[in-house]
């Protein structure tokens, strides 16, 4: 089986012009942030809806600083956004396609678990 690499093309849209290099390197920051065990459990949970920091703390099973701290580099990344509920601080996900994302690399994970084969 071989690979086929697509060429790193700018992406065109009727305003900008996204230099492929800058988009290799915000992917790889974004897949950075993804590669840590809290950061993806808290937003595995926001894949199911929005949530607290209690809720999603629950969730992932980590001490409520750490998640705070996590919550804060997914936020300044611009990955989850925030609303005010009354004294509570309410998380999202940002973005459709990073949902998209983590549920991707769940599904991998269930095949290499599972010994199904990998499929397109």
């Amino acid at each position: 089986m071989t690979a086929h690499v697509r060429r790193a093309e700018p992406v065109e849209h009727p305003t900008l012009r996204i230099d492929p290099r800058e988009r290799l390197d915000v992917a790889v920051e974004v897949l950075g942030l993804l590669a840590d065990r809290t950061r993806l459990a808290l937003l595995q949970r926001l894949v199911a809806g929005e949530a607290d920091v209690s809720t999603l703390t629950e969730a992932c099973g980590a001490a409520r600083p750490s998640v705070s701290q996590h919550l804060a580099k997914l936020r300044l990344a611009g990955l989850v956004a925030t609303r005010k509920e009354g004294r509570r601080v309410v998380y999202a996900l940002r973005h459709g396609h990073l949902r998209h994302l983590v549920e991707e690399a769940f599904n991998v994970a269930d095949h290499r678990l599972g010994g199904l084969p990998p499929h397109d």
